[in-house]
C-alpha cells in the first residue's frame, strides 16, 4: 500500500468545538490513517454568513494508505458520526463538525465528489493560517506557492480587496 500524506482542515461552531475536534482527531488516527502533527487552534469569525459564535479551525497533517475517494468517505462518516448534518441547498452555516481535504502531497484530485487542492483554500486565512503552523512549505499545485506564501499574500491584501 502506498501511504500518501494529506493536510487536513478541522472546523466547527456548534456543541464544544474543543471536545469536537479532539474527537474528530482521534477518529481520523483510528479509521484514515497515522496523525502525524496538529496546528494550534485557531478561533475566527464565520466565514460566508454570520453567526454569533466563533469557528474553531485546526489543521491536521495525515499520513494514509486510502485513496482519495476512499478517504473522502471516511471524512464524511467521520462527520456524521460527529452530528453534522447537511441541509440541501445551503453551503455556509453553523456546524458541529467540517473536515476539508486541503493538499494531498502535490497530487491533484477533480472527481464528482472531491476537489483537491480545496478550490477555495487559498482564498481563505481560516484554512491557511492553521495549514501554516504545520506544513509552510506545502506547495500549492496549481497555484505554485507555498502555503505560507498563500497566507502571507492574504494578509497583504488591502481591507475589501
Amino acid at each position: 500500500m502506498v501511504k500518501r500524506e494529506v493536510l487536513l482542515l478541522l472546523g466547527g461552531n456548534v456543541g464544544d468545538p474543543v471536545v469536537t475536534l479532539g474527537q474528530a482527531e482521534r477518529l481520523l488516527g483510528v479509521r484514515a490513517g497515522q496523525v502525524l502533527a496538529r496546528s494550534r487552534d485557531h478561533w475566527t469569525l464565520p466565514w460566508g454568513f454570520t453567526d454569533d459564535r466563533l469557528f474553531l479551525n485546526r489543521a491536521l497533517l495525515l499520513s494514509t494508505s486510502m485513496a482519495p475517494d476512499e478517504l473522502l468517505g471516511e471524512v464524511l462518516a467521520i462527520e456524521t458520526t460527529l452530528g453534522r448534518r447537511r441541509t440541501a441547498g445551503v453551503r455556509y452555516g453553523a456546524r458541529t463538525i467540517d473536515i476539508d481535504v486541503l493538499l494531498m502531497a502535490g497530487s491533484v484530485v477533480n472527481t464528482l465528489g472531491l476537489q483537491v487542492p480545496h478550490p477555495r483554500m487559498h482564498e481563505r486565512t481560516f484554512a491557511l493560517a492553521p495549514a501554516a503552523d504545520i506544513a509552510p512549505g506545502w506547495v500549492h499545485p496549481l497555484q505554485g506557492r507555498t502555503v505560507l506564501q498563500l497566507l502571507n499574500d492574504l494578509q497583504q491584501r488591502p481591507v475589501g480587496a
